[in-house]
């Protein structure tokens, strides 16, 4: 083949590779669009009266009108709310990964018989939408004496979390080399602390990613809280946003900034997290 001939074909390479750059990179700004610009619009409203959110709803708003947040902060439960959304998330997610990372490791790491028919179980739980038992669990809530609890919901979130956090940090902890545990052993170390102080901090990455994908479920949830919380100092962010719609009329910019407060608890913890969330994703691809 001539120098003229290979020149031609590495200038179409490149060219093609360069068309499918380039290509990707319009396929990911038009994604990056479409997920920004609800929370875009979302954040103009909290600062707009209903007539300008109608009137305008892609106008800059002026953002010394605080008027919504105001009226947030001292003429709702808002507080209260965001209070029950954090102690009800907080603690399921505590216990998701506390009782996930223990049940994962005991499949991951221990040969026993049935071993596999355990990992089963958890992941059938992936296939069984809890909100098909809705009557069957409200009955159980009530012979429990927990119905209308913050424990009731935090049950119910517990149950939705394991199957997906056993699947994730099973996966993650058969990656990791047995080396490590066995020189612990040759050390004196006991299980537990083999576990809790060398395999923990090894397995971090995939703890964030199980923790941000049960976290962002259980806080926007609604279905549960509003069948087993009737109270109204017990309601949770996503119930207790209803309170500003009405039957006739709705204060939309009011309703707007409750979202964008509600919002900016989830999306702050998982710009801090998200190197580790990064890092738990590339993970396995790179091991």
């Amino acid at each position: 083949m001539s120098a003229a001939a290979e020149s031609y074909y590495d200038r179409r390479g490149i060219l093609s590779a360069l068309g499918r750059d380039g290509l990707i990179q319009i396929i990911l700004i038009a994604n990056t669009v479409v997920m920004l610009a609800p929370i875009v619009i979302m954040f103009f409203a909290a600062f707009k009266t209903n007539a300008q959110i109608f009137q305008s709803p892609f106008s800059i708003p002026d953002f010394s009108n605080v008027g919504n947040i105001v009226k947030i902060w001292s003429e709702t439960n808002f507080l209260r709310y965001l209070l029950n959304s954090v102690i009800v998330t907080g603690s399921a997610i505590a216990i998701i990964l506390t009782l996930g990372t223990m049940a994962a490791y005991g499949i991951a790491r221990y040969r026993f018989w049935g071993a596999s028919f355990v990992l089963m179980f958890f992941l059938a739980g992936l296939t069984l939408p809890l909100k098909l038992a809705i009557i069957p669990l409200f009955i159980l809530m009530r012979d429990l004496g927990i119905l209308n609890t913050q424990l009731s919901l935090i049950l119910i979130y517990v149950a939705m979390g394991l199957p997906t956090t056993v699947f994730i940090m099973t996966g993650f902890i058969r990656t990791l080399p047995n080396e490590l545990e066995d020189a612990a052993r040759m050390d004196g170390a006991s299980e537990p602390r083999i576990m809790w102080s060398i395999m923990l901090p090894l397995v971090r990455p995939a703890l964030v990613i199980s923790g941000i994908q049960n976290v962002v479920p259980i806080w926007n949830d609604f279905f549960f809280p509003l069948i087993f919380i009737q109270k109204d100092n017990l309601k949770t962010l996503p119930q207790g946003l209803t309170t500003f719609m009405g039957e006739y009329t709705t204060d939309w910019g009011v309703l707007f900034a409750g979202l964008m407060l509600s919002s900016a608890p989830v999306i702050i913890v998982y710009i801090i997290l998200s190197r580790q969330f990064i890092n738990g994703m590339t993970a396995g691809a790179v091991k």
